[in-house]
């Protein structure tokens, strides 16, 4: 079962890029694109990995942004338990940086 990890989180990823909601706007595919080929950020493959270990949930809306000099991923989730949840993750770490639930 090692393999079952990359594939679902490259499903995860292909269901994500492809999904029209899954990106708040094109300019945070794009911004994200250039952040990684300038070797500033993490591919959104492993951001996912991240956020599919921290919390098991499924990504329904993903926003990438600069916020006090450091790339952020903004993730919105739905938990296992169908709790909405918030996951900022560090774009060039993958450090968690915020995890919230929304009521």
């Amino acid at each position: 079962m090692t393999h079952a990890r990359p594939l679902f989180a490259a499903a995860l990823a292909l269901s994500v890029l492809t999904g029209l909601s899954a990106w708040a706007s094109g300019d945070d595919h794009e911004q994200a694109r250039r952040a990684l080929e300038r070797g500033e950020g993490l591919p959104l493959t492993h951001i996912l990995q991240i956020a599919e270990v921290e919390t098991g949930g499924r990504v329904i809306e993903i926003d990438f942004e600069r916020d006090d000099g450091r790339w952020i991923y903004e993730l919105e989730l739905l938990t296992p338990g169908g709790r909405l949840m918030e996951l900022e993750i560090d774009g060039a770490t993958g450090r968690v940086l915020k995890r919230e639930y929304d009521d």
